[in-house]
């Protein structure tokens, strides 16, 4: 068959690796110039597997309220008149409760981990060079009111067998030794020592390389316009340059994905919840982390490449407004001189920002759709990088009427009635 795959960020390109390789003739669309150059371009850079959780739990009301008031807050908004941020936040507020909570992470889980398997035996098959390592991952906790409610996702870490360890300061140091430096700022952390890093641009990049050798199309400087139906059918993408037809059409179009398949009358909920980043270059290895830490009071991902730092955080609801306020570089860069003071050249990173295309639930909208040939495997939110390779499976899998490997339920747009 052939397949269009709309969209070449990690989850698109993914996607039509896979897909590829089970024998599809695959053509990529994308408005940019190359790969991974939108959302996949500078995120946190850590393949955060254990760690997957939705935003939507108890207690968050309470604490966006708290954090209005907080110059550092992990969460903004900025109201607007537009309909779809108030339906995302009253959406996400219905989330907010032990029992949507404990199903929305157990979905979330059940996709990373598969995920986890997929880019190890891509990484055995293909060697790409993303500039990756396999040092787990340290959430640190500043205070005990953060030991304790980390407790809660225990369970759904053990019923899934995710690796996992309650870590005491010193054994927190053990693993990334330059938060010696601030043991006092310190009371614990959880350890994850399956996830990874990586930086997601390199990777998406090199194996767009490796589709091409199997024969995969990639059409860029391409502008998708809208889905030409045929009752329960799509028959062709109408772009810039005119219309292209296919077998299979699948939308990897992160938070613009509404937008094509609104007129469809498919009404997704992802909002694009806008997250910031620093790319700091390394000023001294012995006091830069090794890995992955993330700074659960500022909800702060601080991540090491080779010679680079990426440290990533805050969530905006402020629609599709680009602009790059001082007070954000400032709450990333205030997290990473707090835990590694000589780590980096944090005063002259590079600030950089994305929309991470969010459900209210967390979940990613992988499956079909009312339409025969129309295809989903968006709403990733601040994970895409983490599931992109999972979910690139398994959208495969289930255009080409294989078994998936994993169950499916509850990851369909039909899950939202």
């Amino acid at each position: 068959m052939k397949v269009l795959v709309l969209g070449s960020g990690v989850v698109g390109v993914t996607s039509a690796w896979y897909l590829a390789r089970q024998g599809h003739e695959v053509v990529v669309l994308d408005r940019q110039p190359d790969a991974a150059e939108e959302t996949s371009f500078a995120n946190a850079g850590q393949l955060s597997f254990g760690m997957s959780s939705p935003w939507a739990g108890p207690g968050i009301p309470q604490k966006a309220v708290k954090w209005m008031f907080q110059d550092h807050a992990p969460l903004k908004v900025r109201p607007s008149l537009n309909p779809a941020q108030w339906r995302f936040m009253l959406s996400m507020l219905a989330n907010c409760n032990e029992k949507s909570y404990g199903v929305n992470k157990s979905r979330m889980v059940r996709v990373s981990e598969y995920s986890r398997q997929c880019i190890n035996t891509l990484q055995q098959e293909l060697q790409l060079p993303f500039e990756g390592r396999k040092k787990g991952l340290l959430q640190v906790f500043r205070t005990q009111k953060q030991v304790d409610d980390a407790a809660k996702d225990i369970k759904v870490l053990q019923d899934f067998g995710v690796a996992h360890a309650m870590l005491g300061v010193d054994e927190c140091i053990a693993r990334e030794p330059a938060l010696a430096r601030v043991k006092d700022k310190l009371v614990g952390g959880l350890h994850f020592p399956d996830d990874q890093t990586g930086d997601c641009n390199l990777f998406t990049k090199a194996l767009v390389k490796k589709c091409r050798e199997q024969g995969v199309t990639f059409k860029f400087n391409t502008e998708i316009k809208g889905l030409v139906s045929d009752g329960d059918r799509i028959r062709g993408v109408q772009t810039g340059d005119g219309q292209e037809t296919a077998d299979q059409v699948v939308v990897c179009m992160g938070s613009y994905s509404p937008f094509l398949l609104n007129p469809l009358g498919i009404r997704l909920p992802i909002y694009p919840v806008k997250g910031y980043s620093l790319t700091i270059e390394v000023k001294d290895d012995a006091d830069a982390p090794q890995s992955t830490v993330m700074d659960e009071t500022f909800k702060v991902a601080i991540t090491r490449f080779d010679n680079r730092i990426r440290a990533a955080g805050t969530a905006e609801l402020a629609d599709f407004n680009g602009d790059l306020p001082g007070a954000r570089r400032e709450t990333i860069a205030h997290s990473v001189k707090s835990l590694f003071p000589e780590g980096g050249k944090v005063d002259e990173a590079a600030f950089w920002t994305g929309f991470r295309p969010m459900t209210p639930d967390g979940t990613p909208i992988i499956g079909g759709t009312r339409y025969k040939n129309l295809w989903l495997n968006t709403g990733h939110g601040t994970l895409g990088w983490t599931m992109g390779p999972g979910s690139g499976k398994l959208i495969a899998d289930l255009i080409s009427g294989n078994k998936p490997e994993i169950d499916d339920q509850g990851l369909a747009f039909s899950r939202y009635g």
